[in-house]
């Protein structure tokens, strides 16, 4: 069936069921589990979100985020493991979380992606954007959406 299985996670309580329904999957197929977290890096100007802040203060926010990252990535890899997975947990840095999510697909030769879809409509998804609906129609692996 499958033999390695992409799972994207934000640490969100809908990515966390993503991961449960991952890790359940790639326990029945066999498979080994990719654990995969994105973390962005910090905006460089206002007008990105940004606040004006020096180079020090944005590496210790960014090494912030990067230890709140592996802590995720390293739960899933626990969780897995206790359910006899064989898992590999990484992190990316990207501000382009899709298509961080398609190459590291790619890098793994995952042949499936499993994320969750926070299921926006209508004008907050056009604001919002979605990070799921663009490894949908940017990538040629199949793609498990759990909402």
């Amino acid at each position: 069936m499958y033999q390695r299985i992409l799972v994207a996670t934000d640490g969100s309580t809908l990515s966390k069921r993503a991961v449960n329904s991952a890790i359940a999957l790639a326990a029945l197929s066999g498979a080994e589990l990719v654990a995969l977290k994105v973390i962005p890096r910090y905006p460089q100007s206002y007008f990105e979100g940004g606040l004006a802040l020096q180079a020090a203060e944005v590496s210790r926010v960014e090494e912030q985020w990067a230890q709140t990252g592996r802590a995720i990535v390293d739960a899933v890899q626990k969780a897995a493991d206790a359910k006899g997975v064989k898992t590999k947990a990484i992190t990316v840095k990207s501000d382009l979380v899709s298509d961080a999510i398609i190459a590291a697909a790619k890098k793994h030769k995952c042949d499936l992606i499993v994320m969750a879809s926070h299921g926006r409509r209508g004008v907050k998804r056009l604001l919002l954007g979605s990070e799921t609906q663009q490894v949908l129609t940017h990538t040629s692996v199949p793609v498990l959406v759990l909402r």
